[in-house]
């Protein structure tokens, strides 16, 4: 998993050399891509990047249903972010896998 894709590191000549089945697109391209064409362009491209890679995508930093829903439109299916579930403990995060209700 390539995570932050978009950020820091994240060159684009890594994608020909590391072997890689998923992307994690950057936060910093979700929380304002209601708002920002420019983030909501650059997450598409990374989402249509990522297709034709055959790859898989996480949305990362997904706080409200509208992020969601705009993502889910984008064809995105996988999200990770407060919206769900806020950074648990590792002692909370066992007890949710033993009891997720």
């Amino acid at each position: 998993m390539l995570d932050d894709f978009g950020t820091g590191y994240s060159s684009l000549s890594y994608l020909k050399r590391l072997p890689l089945s998923t992307f994690k697109i950057d936060r910093s391209f979700v929380r304002d891509i209601l708002t920002n064409a420019d983030d909501a362009a650059i997450a598409q491209a990374i989402m249509t990047l990522a297709d034709a890679m055959g790859l898989d995508m996480i949305a990362e930093g997904v706080e409200t249903k509208a992020q969601m829903e705009m993502l889910s439109g984008m064809g995105r299916h996988c999200f990770q972010g407060f919206l769900f579930r806020p950074a648990l403990s590792a002692e909370d995060f066992e007890r949710v896998l033993r009891d997720p209700f």
